[in-house]
């Protein structure tokens, strides 16, 4: 793409007369290309915003599938959309925002393909709900060596950060080990605020912006923390622990991050219960007793 072309001229003039973005950023947002992972509540935004502004190419990566419950907030769908890959889904919407060039993946992003599917991007930008695929995305990152924007919600406060820029901290560096299975609730569970995904999203896609137009001060080495119950932003520093050093392969995340589910699983009277912890047995519990 280029600005010669006067309708790009006109669509991007807000970005032009920008005073530190000018036609150089704007030309950097065409020429770039970025992979989103994860089509959802953060996606949404994300997708929306970047497309807008005139990214270059857009890769959707989603395996997932459009329900109603999505509704509340990934406002890309409609109900028309539901039971559709979001992947595609997400591609078509955005396409009807700006004709940029968009491929959609409608796979997950696993060890297998996680560096074949992220090389040759510029940016890569989390828009998942797991600790696994934070994981992943970090370590293909670090491997591929590209920058990657982190975001996460949860009820009413959502997290956001720029890892593996330019030599800057990983996710290793702010979790250098995963929580344990069980520990932290998912949005399914706990619940989250629609309109925060929208927030959240739309902070990641200004870092994003941020990192392939040059300009100041993205969220690098930091971590910035929005509570959307009193509006208060903070932001902390993240160590630098080296991590990066500890990333020379992919591995299988959902064993490390214990979300594998067991291969063999089956019902246990109390008295079996009481049988396997008197004799040290190794298994997991899992209680699906109604409160």
């Amino acid at each position: 793409m280029s600005l010669s072309d006067q309708t790009h001229y006109e669509r991007y003039s807000r970005h032009l007369v920008l005073p530190g973005f000018g036609p150089e950023g704007q030309q950097r947002l065409l020429q770039s290309r970025v992979a989103v992972v994860g089509a959802g509540g953060l996606g949404s935004p994300v997708l929306h915003y970047l497309a807008a502004a005139g990214v270059g190419r857009l890769t959707i990566i989603d395996f997932d599938t459009v329900q109603l419950s999505n509704l509340q907030r990934q406002v890309l769908f409609d109900e028309s959309n539901i039971g559709q890959n979001k992947a595609k889904a997400a591609a078509h919407k955005i396409s009807a925002i700006n004709p940029v060039e968009v491929i959609a993946i409608s796979e997950k992003l696993e060890s297998a393909n996680a560096l074949p599917f992220l090389q040759g991007h510029d940016l890569v930008i989390d828009c998942t709900d797991n600790f696994a695929a934070r994981y992943l995305i970090n370590d293909a990152c670090t491997l591929l060596n590209l920058p990657w924007v982190y975001g996460s919600v949860f009820q009413y406060e959502g997290q956001v950060a720029v890892f593996n820029s330019n030599g800057s901290t990983t996710y290793r560096d702010l979790f250098p080990e995963p929580p344990k299975p069980g520990v932290v609730q998912n949005c399914e569970t706990a619940g989250v605020l629609g309109v925060l995904t929208g927030i959240i999203g739309s902070l990641m896609a200004s870092e994003a912006i941020k990192v392939l137009a040059r300009l100041e001060k993205p969220l690098s080495n930091t971590l910035l923390i929005f509570d959307s119950r009193t509006n208060r932003i903070d932001l902390f520093p993240v160590p630098d622990r080296q991590a990066r050093k500890q990333v020379t392969k992919l591995i299988d995340y959902d064993e490390y991050c214990g979300t594998k589910p067991p291969r063999d699983m089956k019902e246990v009277t109390v008295q079996e219960l009481k049988h396997l912890m008197d004799t040290g047995a190794d298994f997991q519990l899992i209680d699906v007793r109604e409160p």
